[in-house]
This record gives structure tokens, sequence and C-alpha cells, in this order.
């Protein structure tokens, strides 16, 4: 088994008990990386863990696939990390994608809007195969997509990436080329 400092030097250098982070990186996919979380994210640990998966993003890893089969709980602070993780890699060609997610967690990212920013996905397979896909350079054009304003469901059409605002609660949304849908 690998030691999270060979794959990212420094990765344990600052730990936390209440938050356990293992890595494994996918060598078929470049730059892309596993990280299996267990016990929980609030606000008085989301900036250690926003600290060290900014370690992972700054070595390379820009293809994120947070386990979270062990985490229990997150606060909307936690949540916030995880918009923060997709706003670093997605310049940079990268995205996040969820797996396992326990039902209450889940209930959480629902309640905050949130469900529908991440690619969450049932198992590692469907993950890797997310970001192999995703790899490929040719690209079908998914514009017009009709989608649903995470705040207040609104039904909207876009024809282009861009930033624009839901026409009825005026929130700046964005949407990229793939058609991801994100708070703007």
């Amino acid at each position: 088994m690998t030691n999270n400092n060979e794959i990212i030097p420094g990765f344990d250098i600052e730990k936390d008990d209440s938050l356990k982070i293992r890595l494994q990186k996918i060598d078929s996919v470049k730059g892309c990386l596993v990280l299996y979380l267990s016990g929980y994210i609030d606000t008085y640990n989301s900036n250690l863990f926003q600290k060290r998966v900014n370690k992972a993003i700054e070595t390379g890893f820009t293809k994120l696939i947070f386990n979270c089969g062990n985490l229990n709980y997150v606060s909307s602070t936690g949540i916030g990390s995880f918009t923060h993780f997709l706003k670093a890699v997605k310049p940079k060609g990268g995205d996040l994608v969820l797996l396992e997610i326990q039902p209450k967690v889940y209930e959480v990212f629902q309640l905050l809007g949130f469900s529908q920013f991440f690619n969450i996905k049932d198992n590692l397979d469907e993950a890797v195969g997310f970001f192999s896909s995703d790899g490929g350079g040719r690209s079908e054009s998914v514009f017009p997509k009709i989608f649903r304003c995470p705040i207040c469901s609104k039904k909207l059409k876009a024809t282009k990436a861009g930033r624009f605002r839901c026409s009825e609660c005026k929130t700046i949304l964005a949407i990229d080329n793939s058609g991801q849908v994100y708070l703007g």
C-alpha cells in the first residue's frame, strides 16, 4: 500500500483525526487522484481539508475523485470546500467526482442546492470512466442545454458556455463547455 507522502510529498505533515484522507493515484488517467475520506468535515477542520487538497491540486492532480463512503457528516462549510476545489480544477481542465455519498450527507448537498453541480457516481469504475471518456478531445455539443436554476428551480436554456443571470431570481450562473452548471 502506497504512503500518501509518496504520492504527494508532505501531504501528511498536518493531520486531523476528525478527517482521515487516504490517497490512491489512478495511473490510467493523467492527473487523476482518489481521496478516500473518513470522518467528518465541518467549520473546524475545513481549512486543513482545503490546505491538504490544494496541495494535491498544486502537485498537478486536477481530476479528483472523492470517495465519501466513510464520510458521515459534512457541514455547509465543508460543501463550500468542495465548491472551492471545483473552481480550482475547472480552469485547468479538471473536474470532481463524488462517490458513495451517505444519504444524510447527500441530503445536505441537496438542501443547499449543490447536488447538481457535482458529478456523483456509484463506484470507482464509473468515476474513472467519466475522466477517461472526458479526456478524449472529441466533444459533441451539449448546447442548447435546458436545465433548472439551482436556487429557484426556474427552467432555463443556455445556447452556449458562459456566465448569465437567472431570469427569475437573478442568481449569477456559469455553464462550461461540457454543460456543467455552477454558481458563477
